[in-house]
């Protein structure tokens, strides 16, 4: 969800009823440190900070724990240590799911530091306290169920009170069904410590929610991530089995405010790679979807952009109020 999990989408989300947690983008601890440019845009809890996990990502264990002793002053409901991004840029540094692909001490060692930092905070702040989480996948391609198993026992004993698993190993593809009987075994194994963990992968509608859940009926909760930017509406669509009462979404006015809250939320130089990544799962709504992603895609600057998405509605009037 990088470029899409910042405060304009969290907007977008909330105007349908929002969903329980908000995971940010990953936040580069070194950056973190050395107050880049752009950091502060990373950290804005905006518009519901309470909802909001900090997604923690590093090669190196110092500037983990060091950018984890500012994110736990922050406000939300804790840090999140990602170790299941499979993006070959990501892992090959040693980040990601590198640190399920180093020597398991390493990986101990800075979680067991960052884990310090928030019971310490914790003990501090009772009425404030945070969660420590960890985003995870199997792990590389032959990966061991016992020594998987063991891993996330480890992490348990460290401090770690919620696993979010997505159940591919590193080079598995979105095409192959995930694996969601592990997340039902390593619910099984958690609950018995008093930890909790949390589905990800392919919950896109109601059919999918229900197939995942009929698999890993004791997980404690599903992250939903591509499926919320093509439809924004569709936790408040689960959240009660489609028996809402029906919506009548303009389009046309949904894609115009979001662009205005990119202006007031993002820096200048991340307009664009936002907007298109955001607008290329916003035209699969559309019958003639191939053809708006080509026209959002290709907008020169924002107000061209805003004009192409009039000019849209213009010629495919029955495009632009969508009931749901």
């Amino acid at each position: 969800m990088a470029t899409i999990s910042h405060p304009a989408f969290r907007i977008l989300i909330e105007k349908f009823g929002g969903c329980d947690e908000y995971f940010t983008e990953m936040i580069n601890a070194s950056s973190l440190l050395n107050e880049g440019p752009y950091e502060k845009y990373y950290i804005d809890p905006a518009p519901v900070p309470e909802k909001v996990v900090w997604q923690l990502t590093g090669k190196d264990s110092d500037p983990m724990t060091k950018a984890a002793e500012v994110l736990v002053k922050l406000p939300g409901i804790g840090i999140d240590i990602n170790m299941g991004c499979a993006a070959p840029d990501i892992y090959k540094t040693g980040a990601g799911i590198g640190w399920m692909l180093k020597p398991r001490e390493e990986t101990f060692e800075m979680v067991g530091s960052v884990a310090k930092v928030v019971a310490e905070h914790n003990h501090q702040n009772p009425e404030n306290k945070k969660r420590l989480s960890i985003k995870l996948r199997l792990g590389d391609d032959d990966f061991k169920e016992k020594d998987f198993f063991d891993f996330c026992e480890g992490l348990a004993d460290l401090g770690v009170e919620l696993f979010t698993l997505h159940p591919r190993t590193k080079k598995e593809k979105l095409a192959r069904p995930a694996r969601y009987e592990y997340c039902q075994l390593l619910a099984e194994k958690m609950h018995n410590r008093g930890v909790q963990v949390y589905l990800n992968g392919n919950v896109k509608d109601s059919a999918s929610l229900e197939n995942a859940l009929k698999k890993a009926p004791a997980v404690d909760g599903v992250m939903i991530s591509r499926a919320a930017v093509e439809h924004p509406w569709i936790f408040r669509k689960l959240k009660d089995n489609n028996q809402s009462e029906s919506l009548v979404i303009d389009m046309q006015q949904l894609a115009l405010d979001y662009i205005s809250d990119i202006e007031e939320y993002q820096p200048k130089d991340f307009w664009k790679t936002r907007l298109q990544r955001f607008f290329s799962y916003y035209s699969s709504n559309f019958l003639f979807g191939h053809y708006a992603q080509t026209e959002f895609l290709n907008a020169a600057d924002n107000d061209d952009l805003r004009n192409r998405i009039t000019a849209f509605f213009e010629k495919c009037p029955e495009e632009r109020f969508h009931k749901i």
